[in-house]
């Protein structure tokens, strides 16, 4: 199976106890593409005090057979608390559940700005439980 590449970006915010989430993106700005045709994740540590770009994920499986495809793009997304997609299968959306992400769908192309901007808002007010839990998990950690 191939390796996905990570491109690693040093950044000034404290996110030890960050969440990670991870926007399928063709242009890495906007969240607009299938979780099984993205090429690319935009990986962001997200805190209510503060977000950055963590990490540019590159998952080209056009050289990979089947459900493999999948189990690659799970596997490359360790670590990662929620994944925003434009869609995303009912198998797949299974496997990544099972993984411990998140997977959240877009109704249209947006931007990971406002996604980031609306979720620190969420974390800085009352977050849902599910979130709740996840930060929970982190902080254990």
């Amino acid at each position: 199976m191939s390796e996905a590449k990570k491109i690693k970006v040093e950044g000034n915010v404290d996110l030890d106890h960050a969440l990670k989430i991870a926007f399928a993106s063709s242009d890495l700005e906007t969240v607009n593409a299938h979780f099984g045709g993205t090429k690319q994740f935009a990986i962001y540590g997200v805190s209510k005090d503060g977000s950055e770009l963590i990490e540019v994920l590159h998952t080209d499986t056009s050289k990979i057979k089947g459900d493999e495809k999948t189990e690659f793009k799970v596997k490359a997304l360790t670590g990662v608390n929620v994944m925003y997609c434009e869609s995303i299968g009912g198998t797949a959306a299974a496997k990544v559940i099972r993984a411990g992400i998140h997977p959240m769908k877009v109704t249209e192309p947006t931007p990971m700005a406002t996604i980031v901007e609306r979720f620190q808002e969420m974390l800085g007010g009352n977050p849902p439980p599910w979130i709740k839990k996840i930060i929970n998990e982190k902080e254990a950690e």
